[in-house]
């Protein structure tokens, strides 16, 4: 379906472009066609690729220089927190690595998340909490089991009272949910990290700041795995 709306249309483009350059169908150095030639292949105008462009490049992914043209930069110089960018890698089947890093950053600050909202959650941050873990025990499926799971990590990162780490949660929302969809398809039990689940969640109940650390910290690792197919099952173990 052709889309026609300005807004829609530049959006289009931002999409496609920035999907091609994050799975690294457009590499870094490499220059794009010429504007009329690059809107002429995408079938949009030139006005719309312009305004992609924009947005692309206040990404950091692409940058026009004179004399040279657009040009795909280093993936250093990517957002790479920028939602966008996060969901254009998910889309992408992020490789190893970028999996690895994001539980590298998910060790950083989630343990000590846990371990502050023991310190200071409310009533109301307890009963979002547990309401996440509960929809996680009745879950049918891998699918309503990850949309449970990011509530619960959402709940968590709340419950520590501190804007500054509850607004982590909207930077890496896309990439934690894309992270739990596979984690729990990867499983042969979706359900298989519940019991930490639980001990975070009683661990904060019971104003328990280690013990909701260590806990966090135990399921992290065991996800990790999980995703790279280490982790040990009951039967194994």
């Amino acid at each position: 379906m052709r889309v026609t709306n300005a807004r829609n249309l530049h959006g289009h483009v931002t999409q496609e472009l920035g999907v091609r350059i994050v799975s690294g169908q457009l590499r870094p150095g490499e220059v794009l066609p010429r504007e009329e030639t690059l809107a002429g292949q995408m079938e949009v105008s030139r006005t719309a690729l312009r305004e992609a462009m924009r947005v692309l490049s206040a990404k950091g992914l692409v940058e026009a220089r004179p004399k040279v043209g657009t040009r795909v930069r280093d993936e250093r110089f990517w957002h790479q927190l920028d939602a966008d960018v996060l969901a254009w890698r998910c889309a992408s089947m992020p490789p190893a690595d970028f999996v690895q890093k994001l539980v590298q950053m998910r060790e950083i600050f989630e343990p000590a998340a846990a371990a502050l909202a023991a310190r200071r959650c409310d009533a109301a941050q307890l009963r979002q909490i547990e309401s996440a873990y509960r929809a996680m025990e009745a879950s049918r499926n891998s699918d309503e089991w990850a949309e449970a799971d990011l509530l619960f990590h959402e709940a968590v990162l709340v419950a520590t009272n501190n804007e500054l780490l509850a607004s982590l949660f909207s930077v890496v929302e896309t990439a934690l949910g894309s992270f739990f969809v596979q984690s729990a398809r990867k499983s042969g039990d979706f359900k298989y990290s519940l019991p930490y689940h639980q001990q975070v969640f009683d661990a904060i109940r019971r104003r328990q700041p280690e013990v909701a650390r260590r806990a966090m910290q135990q399921m992290i690792v065991d996800s990790r795995a999980n995703m790279t197919g280490k982790r040990r099952t009951r039967k194994s173990a």
